[in-house]
């Protein structure tokens, strides 16, 4: 038929184009990196931050994954520890890790929860060292040692404890305003860490960005409080502060 040949014409047409351009990218880079090169322009447009599309209830992101009111954005989603120093001889340190799965919704009376990736923790990247304005430089061999003590067997064992969390959680509003003038939240639930469990209450800053509930608060918990030995070597001359800082960066899905 008419139509079959004319689909016909335009898809080899469409075809040959892109055997074209693809043939003048390779006499500047390899065949591989032409392909990738197109497949990232395709997908360029879609941006860094969490979507701008907005449903009654379901939100969606680049990948395709669609969410519901209280589901966490695992892609955007992060945590931050900070680790400071006992004294002038050692590093201060920022920590940055992911989290596995998560379900809150603010003022609902149901329990959410967290679980963070402690195998994804890594320390000193530069947005973990911007989050906590550590200007001081770290060379890449120390940054190698820290992440090689921080997740062995000696402090947080990532083998035998692969996971924290936050459970029995609830996200309420303080009636409040953070100094950013949001509405300030009440995150409390038990956190568990290295098989510890502590019941913690955290003030956070609640904004509405692009259609998704971005909460941030930090609090502090001691190492040792959850079976942890603060890192020291040469009998205490270099070593981190048994205090950290540990901060949450949060994008949820808010309630319709």
């Amino acid at each position: 038929m008419w139509y079959t040949e004319l689909i016909g014409k335009s898809m080899q047409l469409r075809q040959d184009k892109n055997r074209n351009l693809i043939s003048r990218l390779g006499w500047v880079f390899p065949g591989w990196v032409a392909m990738a090169w197109l497949c990232l322009g395709s997908l360029m447009w879609l941006g860094s931050e969490p979507s701008k599309v907005i449903g009654q209830d379901v939100k969606k992101v680049s990948d395709g994954v669609s969410y519901k009111p209280g589901d966490l954005n695992l892609e955007f989603s992060r945590v931050y520890i900070f680790v400071d120093k006992t004294n002038n001889l050692g590093h201060t340190h920022g920590v940055e890790g992911k989290l596995k799965q998560g379900m809150l919704l603010e003022e609902s009376g149901e329990d959410g929860s967290l679980v963070f990736d402690m195998k994804s923790f890594v320390a000193d990247t530069p947005t973990a060292r911007k989050v906590f304005a550590i200007e001081a430089e770290i060379d890449a061999g120390t940054v190698k040692k820290v992440n090689q003590n921080m997740l062995g067997a000696e402090i947080l064992d990532v083998q035998k404890h692969p996971e924290a969390s936050l459970t029995k959680a609830v996200l309420k509003k303080s009636g409040k305003k953070t100094a950013k003038g949001n509405p300030e939240y009440l995150l409390e639930g038990d956190f568990t860490l290295h098989g510890v469990s502590k019941r913690v209450s955290v003030p956070c800053d609640g904004e509405l960005k692009d259609g998704w509930l971005h909460v941030r608060g930090r609090f502090t918990i001691r190492q040792t409080e959850f079976g942890i030995k603060p890192y020291s070597k040469m009998f205490g001359a270099v070593g981190i502060k048994d205090e950290l800082i540990i901060q949450g960066d949060l994008w949820l899905v808010p309630k319709s």
